[in-house]
């Protein structure tokens, strides 16, 4: 059926321009400051991913970006002049400020078309967990729910997308306040990786730590083996900080346990990757709860 309004997100879904393009989804892009140059954001440069991890495992340290009011308006007042109504789906508050930069700019719409609608969504999601967030209210909307229906949905999902995740290097935690120094230190000398997630309020949050990157990859598996409620049809989003063979480990560990399954996986983006750092893993599906 067709689509009865237009779709919004940003760039810290971390899902490709060909998703977009091919589920008529706008995105709007973030960004981030390396070196004196800023890249992404409306303006900025591009910089291949690839590369952005090898700067970063050179000492690069970036800093990020939220989306602005403004943006938030031009991409959503496009759509208002084409006479749709607008869901927007934001990066998790707990993250970043982009949320308000919706409501900001949803407030300001309504009162230039108080015919249109223009409803926001705190996704509390954040990489390709608020891809698989995206994914699956797309997949409402293309079914004929209207924009209400839509949103309602979306409010009742969020937080039964979990979000599962280690790091390689404790550092970049450190640098965004998830563990203290004296942590990421001894950590790292102890080859202790900490296992983490996204809870209900969108913020990270540390839910254990084990010896070892083969032991913190299976712990992926385990902590989703107590929360997932999947049926045959629905997708694991998985995301990685440029370590593809630690994919393949984690997906041949979940269908030993699951047979096959519909993986949809993709790399980390530079900015949720300036705050994750390289190597890390993630897996994402539909859970009970957190």
């Amino acid at each position: 059926m067709e689509r009865k309004f237009a779709i919004v997100t940003d760039s810290a879904s971390d899902l490709p321009e060909a998703y977009f393009a091919e589920h008529d989804v706008d995105c709007i892009p973030l960004g981030f400051v390396m070196d004196d140059v800023t890249y992404g954001g409306e303006d900025g440069a591009s910089l291949d991913v690839k590369e952005f991890y090898a700067r970063l495992r050179g000492g690069a340290m970036p800093k990020t970006f939220q989306i602005s009011p403004e943006q938030a308006v031009s991409h959503m007042e496009a759509h208002a002049k084409q006479g749709q109504d607008v869901l927007a789906l934001a990066f998790s508050s707990g993250l970043s400020g982009t949320y308000g930069s919706y409501l900001s700019a949803a407030k300001e719409l309504s009162e230039k078309y108080p015919e249109r609608k223009f409803l926001v969504v705190d996704s509390l999601c954040a990489s390709l967990g608020q891809g698989l967030f995206v994914d699956y209210v797309v997949k409402k909307a293309d079914g004929g729910a209207t924009i209400e229906e839509a949103r309602d949905y979306a409010e009742d999902l969020k937080l039964h997308i979990c979000h599962i995740f280690t790091v390689e290097n404790l550092f970049h935690l450190k640098r965004g306040g998830r563990v203290s120094a004296a942590t990421a230190v001894v950590g790292t000398l102890l080859k202790i990786k900490p296992v983490l997630h996204v809870d209900d309020d969108g913020h990270l949050i540390p839910i254990g730590k084990v010896m070892g990157r083969k032991k913190s990859i299976a712990a992926l598996v385990d902590k989703m083996n107590e929360l997932q409620t999947l049926s045959e049809s629905d997708p694991i989003f998985i995301s990685h900080g440029d370590c593809e063979e630690d994919v393949e480990t984690l997906i041949s560990l979940v269908k030993a346990k699951y047979g096959e399954r519909k993986f949809y996986v993709n790399m980390i983006g530079s900015v949720i990757g300036t705050h994750s750092g390289a190597g890390t893993l993630a897996i994402f599906f539909v859970g009970k709860h957190r």
